[in-house]
């Protein structure tokens, strides 16, 4: 059996039935959001392991590279990088598989990139991202591995919590993961 570190969160499931009213800050100077055409698996990886390794992502880390590549490259999925001085800053991924929803399954900033005014501005292109096909609803969740503003954030743009679980993770200790002290079960 494989050594695992048992993680203890709860995940805050969140949607949103329309488009927000309010007009979308606009992006910083210096900012560009492109959408991958045709991501690799490494710059993926890259993106998710830099984004999401303060926050305990892991479960893409153990995906195989076909898993992976299934996901990425899937017609339904878009995965878009932000941009900032011409360095990736953060991205979000959007999923349309179980249509006529649509999930952002993943979204965040690098660490060089936060605290720096760009999470709004960003989530808010995200979120038109995914109106702009007209979804039934836009669903995400979060929970309190994340960022601590995340949820307030996903909040602020719209998304209203529906539902709260508990989860016990185990991650696998072979990933190297740092998992804050206070999750640890």
């Amino acid at each position: 059996m494989e050594p695992v570190v048992r993680v203890g969160v709860t995940v805050s499931f969140l949607r949103m039935f329309a488009p927000p009213e309010e007009s979308a800050p606009p992006l910083a100077g210096g900012t560009t959001v492109v959408r991958l055409a045709a991501p690799t698996c490494a710059f993926y990886r890259y993106l998710y392991d830099t984004v999401g390794g303060p926050y305990v992502w892991w479960l893409r880390r153990v995906s195989s590279p076909a898993e992976l590549a299934a996901i990425i490259r899937h017609r339904d999925v878009s995965i878009h990088v932000l941009y900032l001085g011409g360095e990736p800053a953060g991205f979000f991924e959007l999923d349309a598989r179980p249509a006529p929803d649509i999930n952002l399954s993943y979204f965040g900033l690098m660490p060089h990139a936060i605290g720096r005014g760009l999470g709004h501005a960003f989530l808010r292109a995200a979120v038109d991202e995914a109106w702009r096909v007209r979804p039934r609803i836009l669903t995400v969740n979060t929970c309190t591995a994340d960022h601590p503003r995340a949820l307030p954030l996903y909040r602020r743009v719209g998304f209203r919590p529906f539902r709260q679980v508990a989860e016990l993770w185990e991650v696998p200790v072979r990933l190297g993961m740092v998992i804050p002290p206070g999750l640890r079960v």
